[in-house]
């Protein structure tokens, strides 16, 4: 008899993700992708999609047996340490095999200065100095955490508008989505005259272009680490998570 069609549920948000669900699309690979809900206009994608949580790591279970999920990729952002903790979970419950699409998190290079933290409460203990002009680029979601530091002028780079007054006293949203330029970047944090830059440890292209125009300014940048997570098996490519799938693509080799 022959097997059942895969219906695989991406747990996405990422660059990656959204690369993976093109090639899910193009190779007749059906499933879902899952994306939180936090960003009011989602660009299109190549799956069906589903918004919002599922009710922590049982309501994700539940999900899985209801919709005959066979696989789950995980292609959340390195930060989303909670859902991707309910996704193990859930898969380990189930019985159901999981992949992490992950990316390399960025390493610092010759010119760079960076200040090493291990979470959000080490970057905002780190902003304990005088004023200055910051570009904070931690998302929406933890701004409130940084009114512990009125003392700077904030950059912010939001993916939608906020939704009434920002947390900070002095604060200024540019309204984009990436990916970003070096370029653009470079001239953004001129025109703010940045002297420090605050960013997660994302890894990937999409934003990395911040990092570049600090090292070319001489800008110190606070870096948080990621979050630990339970180990899982881990693809690095779209391309890898299709093999895992047991599809051939053509890598252009």
């Amino acid at each position: 008899m022959p097997s059942s069609p895969a219906k695989v549920l991406v747990l996405g948000g990422t660059t990656e993700a959204r690369a993976l669900t093109r090639l899910m699309d193009a190779a007749s690979i059906g499933g879902v992708l899952s994306l939180a809900g936090r960003v009011a206009r989602p660009a299109p994608q190549s799956l069906p999609m589903r918004m919002g949580g599922f009710g922590g790591a049982e309501g994700l279970a539940a999900y899985i047996r209801s919709e005959g999920i066979t696989h789950v990729v995980d292609g959340t952002h390195p930060f989303a340490a909670q859902m991707s903790r309910n996704a193990h979970a859930a898969c380990l419950e189930t019985g159901t095999p999981l992949l992490a699409l992950t990316r390399a998190p960025w390493v610092a290079e010759a010119g760079d200065n960076w200040l090493l933290v291990p979470d959000m409460a080490g970057a905002v203990a780190a902003l304990d100095r005088p004023a200055a002009r910051v570009f904070l680029a931690v998302g929406r979601m933890h701004l409130a955490e940084f009114a512990a530091q009125p003392q700077h002028d904030y950059l912010l780079r939001l993916v939608d508008p906020p939704e009434g007054a920002l947390p900070l006293p002095k604060a200024e949203a540019v309204i984009d989505r990436g990916p970003f330029t070096e370029e653009a970047d470079l001239a953004l944090m001129q025109r703010n005259g940045t002297q420090l830059v605050v960013s997660k440890n994302a890894g990937g292209s999409a934003s990395v272009a911040k990092l570049r125009a600090a090292r070319r300014l001489g800008v110190p940048v606070v870096m948080i680490d990621r979050p630990a997570l339970p180990e899982r098996a881990e693809a690095h490519s779209p391309e890898e998570v299709l093999r895992w799938l047991g599809h051939v693509t053509d890598l252009g080799v």
